[in-house]
């Protein structure tokens, strides 16, 4: 399974992004997310969605970014709204084969991750 990030870029606070992901073999990936990671810290998971479309949030973006998936296009997204300067990192898509009721992404890792793709707030 391989996932491919875009999307990213520079935008100004208050702005917003949708980060695209595109998944070969998307059936093989039961739960997809997306994560974050500013240097010299660790990654933090963002967001979860199940094959049948449930959805979970971290507190830290909840309300203000929503992912979502495009089954036909083998693409799930993020939409990130009201961005703040400490968003910025670089963010990566994941995913696993245990469905997203197996447990939190720290109970159950990713079995799949992208190359990630840069946003930057300012």
């Amino acid at each position: 399974v391989q996932l491919v990030e875009s999307g990213g870029g520079s935008v100004q606070a208050g702005g917003s992004l949708r980060l695209s992901c595109v998944v070969s073999e998307m059936y093989s990936a039961n739960c997809l997310g997306w994560f974050r990671q500013v240097p010299g810290k660790e990654r933090e998971s963002l967001a979860g969605i199940g094959s049948d479309d449930s959805t979970s949030y971290a507190s830290s973006v909840k309300g203000r970014f929503t992912i979502s998936q495009d089954k036909a296009k083998s693409t799930v997204y993020l939409q990130m709204d009201s961005l703040k300067p400490d968003d910025t990192a670089m963010y990566y898509c994941a995913g696993r084969m245990a469905d997203c009721y197996s447990g939190s992404w720290r109970e159950v890792p990713p079995d799949y991750w992208g190359q990630g793709t840069q946003v930057t707030v300012s």
